[in-house]
């Protein structure tokens, strides 16, 4: 960590080592998966992301293709019995997913009960297995709660924390990005996620420090121009 850095963006076609190329509408079918992962295979992309159902039909169409497979556990609400969060994490990572996005208990974030946090995120981590990403909504957030999350993300043992789900508004911004990176530093990854279209917004969330884009709008921004 960091995977990306701003200088090996040359044009609009490097974003697509930070790409992952997202399929998380509830109403996605197989057609719609697996275009996904052959636009994926096609421009290179780092990951496919899907709701865990996918995660094995995506697993097997990316087989050897050096795509990672990314499922959201507990998506998008983030209010889940920490059990049944485990479950489907431990299942997701069993399924083909080389990595695993878990939306954050923001209800108990908000009510400052940091232990509960930690021991579910803690949890979640111990059963995926793989490295875990958790979305914080920061949209959602205060600036201190943002900072806290990080800090609870970071000892629970997450590889990741991520800006946001796409399903609450606000979406990612460079200002909560250059936050999430300042708060957990160099060893844990940056997500941006949430409104990222163009070639420009991409660059400028891993100018402001993330790793990874998750976007639907992958082909559009690799083969799109700086300044659109």
């Amino acid at each position: 960590m960091p995977l990306v850095s701003a200088d090996s963006i040359r044009t609009p076609a490097d974003l697509a080592q930070a790409i992952e190329h997202t399929i998380l509408r509830e109403d996605a079918g197989e057609a719609d998966v697996m275009r996904a992962c052959e636009e994926a295979r096609r421009h290179r992309f780092a990951a496919v992301c899907v709701r865990s159902n996918w995660a094995a039909r995506a697993a097997k169409a990316l087989a050897g293709t050096g795509v990672c497979v990314v499922a959201t556990v507990d998506f998008p609400e983030g209010s889940g019995s920490t059990e049944a969060r485990a479950r489907e994490a431990r299942a997701a990572a069993a399924a083909g997913a080389g990595e695993v996005d878990v939306v954050l208990g923001r209800a108990a974030l908000q009510a400052r009960d940091h232990g509960a946090v930690l021991r579910d995120l803690a949890e979640v981590v111990a059963a995926a297995r793989v490295p875990v990403k958790v979305i914080l909504e920061t949209s959602r957030l205060t600036r201190d709660e943002k900072v806290a999350a990080c800090a609870l993300a970071q000892a629970a043992g997450a590889a990741w924390v991520k800006t946001s789900t796409g399903y609450a508004g606000g979406g990612a911004t460079a200002e909560d990005v250059a936050l999430l990176r300042a708060s957990v530093g160099p060893s844990v990854g940056v997500k941006a996620s949430g409104g990222i279209r163009t070639a420009s917004d991409a660059l400028r969330m891993v100018r402001a420090g993330a790793d990874r884009i998750g976007t639907s709008s992958g082909p559009a921004i690799v083969q799109g121009t700086f300044g659109d």
